[in-house]
């Protein structure tokens, strides 16, 4: 998921988003919160009852991982065009009758001139190109690799994922939760990062593979999904990077009674990265 799509106002998470596809299999869902087993669990549990609490899947994972491929340092705003021409040209509103073997036979500067909206367009074009030259020699088109997403375990899943070129763990996590519909997948995005370890849940110093080690650990599968896509809207509208809800009263922010604040000092409205609060407190 990308990190700066708006929600609907009046849906949040409607049954069409980025997981896309069957909606049956990317629907709503009541988890009982009962009484968390851990704070991670705890902030889950709260940023299901703000927002929504939604299993995931559905998508087809060659699709998916080429829509997160295009959303890499860029906004939905950006990407969601690109990806909707890419489609028109190369899947399925074009002739091509499957989108891997389309992209690999691709023009490099064709290609790249279709997702200029996304940024970055001529890597981008050139990691598409190597992924579906990729998926072809391996597993010969876009329906048997989805196949290998959704039915093989994802311990065997994600390290393929992350061997491909350009792709790194929360493109592979992404593909993941949405096509594959994994439960205990936590991808950790900027977002995720931030606030895990300002919350004090993950070590301030932790990369984006050591916070998603604690919240696979510490979160249930079931919630791991809607825990992703509910801290993204959490980093938004509360937790953002400059200016957290705290510093204009605990009262504001409905994780204050819970979180650590490491890096926020709510006093001198002082924002840091967490990993740089703790070298000065070193």
């Amino acid at each position: 998921m990308s990190e700066d799509a708006d929600p609907d106002e009046g849906d949040p998470e409607p049954a069409e988003n980025i997981s896309g596809g069957d909606p049956s299999a990317s629907s709503f869902a009541a988890f009982d919160a009962a009484e968390a087993g851990t704070r991670a669990e705890e902030v889950v549990n709260r940023l299901g009852d703000l927002y929504w609490q939604k299993t995931y899947g559905g998508r087809d994972a060659f699709e998916c991982l080429v829509r997160t491929i295009l959303s890499q340092n860029t906004s939905d705003v950006a990407s969601q065009p690109a990806h909707d021409a890419l489609m028109e040209t190369y899947g399925e509103d074009s002739e091509a009758t499957d989108l891997a073997g389309a992209l690999a036979d691709a023009d490099h500067d064709e290609l790249a001139d279709t997702i200029r909206s996304a940024g970055l367009y001529n890597r981008k074009a050139d990691v598409l190109i190597s992924v579906a030259d990729r998926v072809l020699a391996d597993y010969g088109s876009a329906a048997e690799f989805d196949a290998f997403v959704r039915e093989e375990d994802p311990e065997e899943v994600r390290p393929v994922l992350l061997d491909f070129g350009g792709v790194g763990p929360k493109t592979a996590d992404c593909v993941l939760l949405f096509a594959g519909g994994r439960g205990g997948v936590f991808p950790v995005d900027t977002h995720v990062h931030r606030i895990y370890r300002r919350l004090g849940i993950a070590p301030a110093d932790a990369d984006h593979e050591g916070v998603r080690a604690v919240l696979e650990r510490e979160v249930p599968a079931e919630k791991c999904g809607f825990g992703h896509t509910a801290s993204i809207q959490f980093g938004r509208e509360y937790c953002s990077a400059r200016k957290p809800a705290c510093l204009d009263g605990l009262d504001e922010c409905p994780m204050s009674d819970i979180c650590d604040r490491v890096g926020v000092d709510v006093e001198s409205r002082a924002v840091v990265d967490p990993a740089e609060a703790t070298l000065d407190a070193d």
